[in-house]
């Protein structure tokens, strides 16, 4: 294995935005925070190909994004796999890498596809063996979406759906979800099947209705930088009702680039950007929320200084 970034899931963000040159540079630093927190959901093998001035003028790999989060109080991430290469990648950037734990999965739009292909359950297979390694921590991101897949679809969502829901169970890992445009059934689904010990909610996009649903079984929301777009006021209502203990906080880097920076590349050190929002809609002190939700994130995924596996390049 090698650092290079996997070709296929390089980030091509256009530079043309309703006929206006988009800004594809990362933003200034935020001033550091005080107490430390982790990005719960992260996407370095993307992140690492968006264009950045830099020293040279080309991408940022995963390490210095790293780095750069380390600088500003992240301590560590959640690298989240999507498909077969990227959970392979996601894995074995972790066992090398300190500061990276691994979630591994299908994306809900990659089980259409390989269904159709008659891939589905030998893929489903390999991220079995992959969620046995020791630093992956998760199973996601998996769940539903219907806002890209349609009706024909439904039926691979929910058949790879509930088989990482058991691979979860069986590996007795967390569970990461990915929600759009599928509340009902995904809820009905993990009620039905019984949802893992540890189940987030990645980039909740609910209101207060299913924040009550997760506080009454105990499921945490992993809050983006949506939670700071003017738009989101469901959002910030959500928040304010779920209890504190069931918070997390997450960039899903490169995209969903926390105010003010809305629009350019994201990446784990923005995510002070995002706390700091989510402290003042709640009204506490930032550095109590941050201890808050670090704790939070060790009951889920455990700690992150289990010694790496060194690896030779």
């Amino acid at each position: 294995m090698t650092d290079a970034t996997p070709a296929h899931v390089r980030h091509r963000a256009s530079t043309e935005s309703g006929g206006k040159k988009r800004d594809l540079s990362y933003p200034a630093p935020p001033n550091p925070l005080v107490v430390p927190v982790y990005d719960n959901h992260t996407h370095l093998e993307i992140a690492d190909g968006v264009g950045d001035p830099g020293a040279d003028g080309g991408p940022l790999d995963y390490r210095e994004h790293l780095d750069r989060a380390s600088a500003v109080g992240i301590r560590g991430v959640v690298q989240v796999g999507t498909d077969l290469e990227t959970s392979r990648w996601s894995a074995e950037i972790a066992a090398r890498e300190p500061r990276v734990l691994a979630a591994v999965a299908l994306h809900p739009n990659e089980a259409p596809r390989l269904a159709a292909e008659g891939a589905l359950d030998a893929a489903l297979a390999e991220i079995d063996e992959l969620a046995a390694r020791p630093r992956v921590r998760a199973v996601g991101e998996t769940g539903l979406d219907f806002f890209r897949t349609g009706p024909e679809g439904r039926d691979a969502q929910l058949e790879s759906f509930r088989a990482h829901i058991e691979i979860a169970k069986r590996h007795d890992l967390a569970l990461q979800i990915h929600d759009r445009d599928a509340h009902d059934d995904v809820v009905d689904l993990l009620l039905e099947v019984g949802a893992p010990e540890r189940t987030v909610f990645h980039c909740f996009s609910g209101g207060p209705e299913l924040a009550g649903i997760l506080a009454e079984n105990g499921w945490y929301a992993s809050f983006s930088g949506t939670v700071t777009f003017s738009n989101a006021q469901p959002l910030r209502d959500a928040l304010v009702q779920l209890p504190r203990h069931l918070l997390l906080v997450e960039t899903d880097a490169p995209y969903l680039t926390p105010v003010p920076y809305r629009g350019r590349p994201n990446a784990p050190y923005l995510v002070p950007f995002t706390l700091r929002s989510m402290a003042e809609t709640i009204g506490t002190d930032v550095s109590m929320l941050a201890a808050q939700i670090s704790s939070n994130t060790e009951l889920v995924y455990g700690t992150w200084d289990s010694e790496p596996v060194t690896v030779d390049a």
